[in-house]
């Protein structure tokens, strides 16, 4: 199954390295990655798999909001279909 996790914030050191060390810790593959910054403000948008990994959609959900909130970002995942459709003309 793949969802889509976005990460929004004042742009700092290890952004990527946190996510990317959660995701690999979970055995949740990253499919693509786009990630920018905007004077200053961090921009991140993942495609991952998480038919390897152990933990269920909603406790993944739960624990990178709360990663998100320890860093002072915000860290939000969905499934790929909801994000889809949510995003659809």
């Amino acid at each position: 199954m793949n969802a889509i996790i976005t990460v929004v914030g004042s742009d700092k050191v290890g952004i990527i390295a946190k996510v990317s060390a959660y995701l690999a810790e979970r055995n949740i593959n990253i499919i693509d990655i786009s990630q920018t910054v905007l004077s200053g403000n961090f921009v991140m948008m993942m495609v991952v798999d998480l038919s390897s990994s152990a933990k269920a959609l909603e406790d993944v959900k739960k624990e990178l909001l709360a990663m998100g909130e320890s860093f002072n970002v915000s860290i939000s995942l969905m499934h790929e279909k909801v994000f889809s459709e949510m995003h659809r003309i």
